[in-house]
């Protein structure tokens, strides 16, 4: 199934006790001294705890994560809105792409024109819960039409190219 071409207006919320989970899974983060960086091309980098990416106006999208063979499921995610966040840092015009980077050295690139045009942001909670530590408590990337694998759990740093 290529998320892409996948007709999901009628698929039903999976239980979140059902969600399969690959790569990393008992990754622990100490909020205490935790940070997302936002940096690059940037005239405004940020560093932020959890406590300030929650004051952030917050979307919730149901996105389908798929993982080729594996499993496939269709979730509610709140989080922030990586529009939001570029803003704020004053992304240089010369700019073309972000890497979204967390645990154990995974990342993902993804142009900076997807970002308008799929629902793309870091979500704290799923299905109406805090997110859990398996799927990638504090923050997970949402990407909407793109395969799990780029679905970065513990997202910490965001690089503007």
């Amino acid at each position: 199934m290529n998320p892409a071409e996948i007709d999901t207006r009628n698929l039903e919320i999976d239980p979140l006790n059902q969600f399969g989970t690959m790569g990393p899974t008992d990754v622990a983060i100490d909020l205490k001294n935790y940070r997302l960086k936002v940096t690059g091309k940037v005239g405004h980098p940020l560093s932020l705890s959890y406590d300030q990416i929650l004051k952030y106006p917050s979307m919730t999208e149901v996105v389908l994560l798929i993982c080729p063979g594996f499993f496939a499921n269709n979730g509610e995610w709140t989080g922030v809105n990586l529009k939001s966040l570029l803003q704020e840092t004053k992304i240089k015009k010369e700019s073309q792409y972000i890497d979204v980077s967390g645990a154990h050295g995974k990342g993902v690139r993804i142009p900076l024109k997807a970002i308008d045009q799929k629902k793309i942001f870091l979500a704290y909670r799923v299905n109406g819960e805090p997110l859990p530590q398996k799927h990638g408590f504090p923050l997970r990337l949402v990407y909407e039409d793109a395969y799990g694998y780029d679905w970065v759990k513990y997202v910490d740093e965001i690089v503007v190219l």
